[in-house]
């Protein structure tokens, strides 16, 4: 099977799927391939707290990708839900954060950055913490991961985009420094423009068909997280709440995540009991109540750590058809629409809300 579309995508998780989704809306075609199931790696493991982890601790670069998706989440959410059934549950449940010691930064980057808050009170209840300058988010929403692939995934065949799955990439073949075509486990695939969105993978695989240009490799290494899931009523809990390091999701069904690990520099996803003890442990403290229900899942997935959680989004600078849109550490759904719109920016040469400098390639070179 010899095949063109106007784009290839590598990746078939969050970063893939919303990007190609941004290409077909603006009229090319695109061919997505995936070495697994399309979205079931650190896309379907997440959380999908729709903001990041005490921002204002973090670069600048992030907070613009997350703001702008922010604005992006509600249209798309309602879009999917309309054009495929699937809801995504989109849902601005709140975001509790009940230990504030650099309070002072955190209302500072609250007010610069216009997100609402309010001093937490009645959110309180029901939680056994000690607080510290507690704050509450009220419009900071979350998103339901695995469903937001289902749609994606389902909106895409509807669109007539190409989704290959279990599809692995054996060579690609270069020509005067562009990428002519890949070979794959489905057959020989002709490239006009290719996208690498492969998450935690993206060194690995340009060190693997790239080994000549890896000054300009993208630094990327796998970080572990485990996470537990709770069967629990509606409104056991009505607010997001991040304690410390963890935190508890409710879902509309009233299920509740609880997590996560962070473990550096592994692809291993198998789960551990001492994992599962420390988050049951937390969670089971922080909400009692939840001690009334079963603890019906634990999982571990992977996520594209970089250096300060920044991501890679550029066209390559020696490759001419080549770019790269990974390495968004543990905020890859609160920067994924953003992130689509900035990569099809670039490869389309159309202007961008979010400026590109601080996500290109050769930042740390």
């Amino acid at each position: 099977m010899t095949t063109s579309t106007d784009i290839t995508l590598i990746g078939g998780g969050i970063m893939g799927l919303l990007s190609a989704r941004e290409l077909n809306i603006a009229g090319a075609t695109v061919t997505v391939i995936d070495k697994g199931f399309l979205g079931q790696e650190s896309s379907w493991a997440g959380g999908g707290i729709l903001f990041p982890l005490y921002p204002w601790r973090q670069q600048p670069a992030i907070t613009h990708l997350v703001k702008q998706s922010m604005g992006l989440y509600p249209a798309l959410a309602a879009e999917l839900l309309e054009e495929t059934g699937i809801d995504p549950e989109w849902n601005p449940s709140g975001l509790l954060i009940t230990k504030n010691p650099d309070i002072t930064a955190a209302l500072d980057w609250c007010n610069h950055n216009k997100i609402a808050f309010e001093e937490a009170e009645q959110q309180l209840a029901g939680l056994e913490t000690t607080p510290l300058h507690p704050l509450f988010l009220p419009h900071i929403a979350q998103i339901r991961n695995p469903r937001l692939i289902k749609s994606l995934k389902q909106d895409l065949l509807q669109k007539g985009v190409r989704l290959l799955e279990n599809c692995q990439l054996s060579s690609i073949n270069l020509e005067n420094n562009s990428v002519t075509s890949i070979n794959t486990s489905m057959g020989n695939l002709l490239i006009n423009q290719l996208i690498i969105s492969a998450g935690a993978w993206t060194s690995e695989l340009m060190a693997q068909f790239f080994p000549t240009i890896r000054d300009d490799h993208p630094q990327i290494s796998p970080v572990k997280g485990q996470m537990l899931l709770f069967a629990a009523k509606p409104d056991t809990l009505r607010t997001m709440v991040l304690d410390g390091g963890h935190y508890l999701i409710p879902r509309l069904d009233g299920h509740i995540l609880a997590g996560s690990t962070v473990e550096t520099d592994t692809f291993d996803k198998s789960t551990t009991p001492e994992a599962k003890n420390q988050i049951s442990n937390f969670a089971l403290n922080l909400l009692p109540a939840l001690k009334d229900y079963p603890l019906v899942k634990h999982w571990a997935g992977t996520r594209p750590g970089t250096p300060y959680g920044v991501p890679y989004i550029d066209r390559h600078p020696e490759i001419s058809n080549l770019s790269i849109n990974a390495g968004h550490f543990r905020n890859g759904l609160a920067m994924a629409p953003a992130s689509a719109q900035l990569m099809v920016d670039l490869i389309l040469g159309r202007p961008s809300s979010v400026d590109p400098e601080p996500y290109r390639l050769d930042r740390l070179v």
